[in-house]
C-alpha cells in the first residue's frame, strides 16, 4: 500500500501553481499562524497593502538548523510591506529538514504542500514571482526542493546552502546564491561556490553573489535578493 510519505518520497509537490487571477475569500493582513499543527506550526504573513485586484508575490522561507519559523519569515519579512509579497515561513518537522535529518523527503514536502494550498486558495498570487528560499540548512532544503519542483517555483532564494540534493528535476527556475567568503560554518569552497558552478552547468540561470563576511546574510545582499526576484530596484519599510 502507497502511503502519503511514499507519495512525496522525490519531494515533488502535488500542489499545482495558481491560475487565473480571480478574487478570493475574505483575509487578514499582517502575521497570522498557518494553524496546520499544534505542535509545530509555522506563519503567513500578507503585506498590509495587499490587494486581491492586483496579484502578490509569494516566498517560502526555511529556517537554518536549529531554527524557528521565526526565523524563516524574518529573512524578508522587512521587504514584503513594499513590494507586495506573502510570505509563508513553516517550521521543520524536526531540528532540520527532512532530507537532512533522515535521508528521505518525505513530512516536511506534505507540511509545505498544505501551506501552499493555503496560501493559493485565499489569496491571488502572480505566478511568475513564486519562490522558496531559506539560509543555512534551509537555503539547501529550498534548492532541494525548488529544483525538484522548478515547475511551481520560479525563483530560488539561497542564503549560505552547504549541498544541493535532487532526485528528479523539473523546470528552470532563476536562482540566487549569497555566501560569505570567511564562513566558518559551511564553507565557500565546497558549498556556495560548488553549488553555484554545478548549477550554472546544468543550464540554470544563476545569480551569484560573495561577500565579506561569515555565516550571516548582511542586509546588502538580502536586499540584492530583493531586488532580483521582483526585478526593480529594491525597497524595504
Amino acid at each position: 500500500m502507497v502511503t502519503e510519505r511514499d507519495k512525496y518520497k522525490t519531494g515533488r509537490l502535488t500542489v499545482t501553481p495558481p491560475g487565473k487571477h480571480t478574487a478570493k475569500a475574505e483575509f487578514t493582513t499582517g502575521v497570522e499562524q498557518l494553524s496546520l499543527d499544534n505542535k509545530k506550526d509555522g506563519f503567513i504573513y500578507v503585506p498590509k497593502e495587499y490587494d486581491s485586484s492586483r496579484p502578490a508575490a509569494l516566498a517560502v522561507m526555511l529556517h537554518g538548523a536549529g531554527g524557528s519559523a521565526e526565523q524563516g519569515l524574518s529573512l524578508l519579512r522587512q521587504y514584503a510591506d513594499a513590494n507586495n509579497i506573502i510570505l509563508i515561513a513553516p517550521a521543520a518537522r524536526k531540528y532540520s529538514w527532512d532530507i537532512i535529518v533522515s535521508d528521505a523527503f518525505g513530512p516536511d514536502v506534505i507540511f509545505i504542500e498544505q501551506a501552499l494550498e493555503l496560501a493559493f486558495e485565499k489569496y491571488v498570487i502572480d505566478p511568475a514571482h513564486v519562490a522558496i528560499g531559506g539560509f543555512s540548512d534551509g537555503a539547501s532544503y529550498a534548492l532541494c526542493l525548488g529544483l525538484t519542483n522548478g515547475d511551481l517555483f520560479t525563483h530560488l532564494i539561497a542564503f549560505s546552502p552547504g549541498f544541493v540534493f535532487t532526485l528528479e528535476n523539473t523546470g528552470k527556475p532563476a536562482v540566487f546564491i549569497s555566501h560569505g567568503v570567511n564562513d566558518p560554518v559551511l564553507r565557500i569552497d565546497p558549498c556556495g561556490r560548488r553549488i553555484a558552478s554545478q548549477l550554472k552547468r546544468q543550464g540554470l540561470a544563476v545569480n551569484y553573489v560573495e561577500f565579506d563576511g561569515v555565516h550571516e546574510i548582511p542586509a546588502h545582499i538580502s536586499g540584492s535578493a530583493m531586488e532580483w526576484f521582483t526585478g526593480r530596484g529594491t525597497k524595504s519599510r
